[in-house]
C-alpha cells in the first residue's frame, strides 16, 4: 500500500487536504493526524471493520480500547448511555484539550472501538488540524497512538513513517505535536473518578473542578479500561533500566555505576537523562530528553529521545527518573511504563 504524505498548516489547514483525509476516513481508511499531545491513527469510530484495521495496522492488541475524538459536546450524545453533569461540567473546562472521559457507551460503538466494554472514552482534541479532520470526515473519530504497539507513541508525521509507512492511507504532517504526551483518561463511572491514565490535565486542576479524584495502580490485573494502562508500553527496542530517587546526585551516581558495569561486560550503553544531568555522562552516549526544572520541555521531548536512543541501537539504556508532580507525573508514568527494570536509590 503506498501512503500518502500531506504537509499543512497546523493553524490554517489545507481545506482541500482535509477533504481528502476525510474522503479515506468515510471510505474506510486510516489517516494519521496531529493531536495537541501526540500524533494519532484515525479510523470511523462507527465503522467496525475499519476500527479492525487500526488494531492490524498497529499489531495493538485487541482488548486495548481505543479513544473516540469528537468536535463537539453535541457529537457525544450519540456515543454515551448517558452525560452526567460532572462530565459535562469538566467538558466545558477543558475541551478542546487533553482530557478524556470514560462514560458509559452507547449501543452505537462497534465492540472494537470499546474492546468489549460497557464503556467508550471519549475527547476533544485541542488541534485545528484534528479537529478540521473529524469535520472533513462528519464522523466521530476512533484513534490511538500512531506507532507500532509497544513503540514510543510519535510527535511528528516522521516518526509516524517509521513504523507504519505502507501500512495506512495517508498522514497529515503538520509539524511536532506540542504537549508530547497523551492525554489525561479519567473514568466517570465510578462514585469517586479516577484517573487511569495520567496526562496533560493534572489531578490537582480535576480535583479543583469536581472535588475528589483517585488515581488507578499502575499494576492491576484483567483488561485494561483504557489506553496505556499496560504496564509495559512506550518502550524502546532495547531494555530500560529507570533509576529514580531522592535526589538527582543518588540517582546520577546509581546510574554511573549501572553504566560503568554495563560497558565492563562489553554492552553499548546509552544515557538517557535531563539536560542538567548530562554532563555527568560525557563518557557514554547520552541522549537528552529536555529540564527538569521546565517539565513541558520534558514532556514534549520524552518520546523524540527513546526513538533516537533506538537510533543509537544500544544493548541498554539507563534512564534518569523524573519526579511526579504536576506534568511530571505524566512523564514518570510514561518511563515507568517504558522500564524494563525500576531502580530506586534511597542512600
Amino acid at each position: 500500500m503506498k501512503t500518502f504524505y500531506w504537509r499543512v498548516d497546523a493553524f490554517q489547514p489545507d481545506d482541500r487536504i482535509m477533504d481528502r483525509a476525510g474522503f479515506i476516513i468515510r471510505q474506510g481508511g486510516l489517516v494519521a493526524f496531529p493531536t495537541e499531545t501526540v500524533y494519532g491513527l484515525g479510523a470511523d469510530a462507527l465503522n467496525a471493520a475499519a476500527v479492525e484495521r487500526i488494531f492490524t495496522a498497529k499489531g495493538r492488541p485487541a482488548d486495548n480500547p481505543l479513544i473516540v475524538h469528537v468536535r463537539s459536546i453535541e457529537q457525544v450524545y450519540s456515543l454515551v448511555a448517558a452525560l452526567p453533569d460532572r462530565a459535562l461540567k469538566l467538558a466545558r473546562a477543558f475541551w478542546p484539550g487533553p482530557l478524556t472521559m470514560v462514560l458509559p457507551r452507547s449501543r452505537e460503538v462497534p465492540d472494537a472501538v470499546t474492546a468489549g466494554l460497557d464503556t467508550v472514552a471519549v475527547r476533544m482534541p485541542a488541534h485545528r488540524v484534528a479537529l478540521a479532520l473529524i469535520n472533513a470526515a462528519g464522523t466521530p473519530i476512533a484513534a490511538p497512538s500512531a506507532n507500532a504497539s509497544g513503540r514510543p507513541s510519535p510527535t511528528t508525521a516522521e516518526h509516524v513513517r517509521q513504523d507504519l509507512d505502507g501500512r495506512i492511507e495517508a498522514v497529515i504532517d503538520a509539524g511536532p505535536a506540542p504537549v508530547g504526551v497523551e492525554s489525561t483518561v479519567l473514568d466517570l463511572t465510578t462514585a469517586v473518578p479516577v484517573i487511569l491514565r495520567p496526562g496533560g490535565v493534572t489531578r490537582r486542576r480535576l480535583m479543583e473542578l469536581i472535588g475528589n479524584v483517585a488515581v488507578h495502580p499502575e499494576k492491576t490485573e484483567g483488561p485494561p479500561r483504557s489506553p496505556g494502562m499496560k504496564y509495559r508500553h512506550y518502550a524502546p527496542g532495547a531494555p530500560v533500566i529507570l533509576v529514580e530517587g531522592a535526589s538527582a546526585a543518588l540517582v546520577r551516581n546509581k546510574m554511573r555505576e549501572l553504566a560503568a558495569g554495563f560497558a565492563g561486560r562489553g554492552m553499548k550503553v546509552v544515557i538517557l537523562a535531563s539536560s542538567e544531568s548530562a554532563g555527568y555522562f560525557r563518557d557514554y552516549r547520552c541522549v537528552t530528553y529536555g529540564r527538569h526544572a521546565e517539565p513541558a520541555t520534558v514532556a514534549a521531548g520524552l518520546y523524540d529521545a527513546l526513538r533516537r536512543c533506538d537510533e543509537l541501537a544500544p544493548d541498554v539504556i539507563v534512564a534518569e527518573g523524573v519526579e511526579p508532580g504536576g506534568m511530571g507525573t505524566a512523564v514518570a508514568d510514561r518511563l515507568r511504563r517504558a522500564a524494563s527494570e525500576i531502580i530506586k536509590v534511597t542512600r
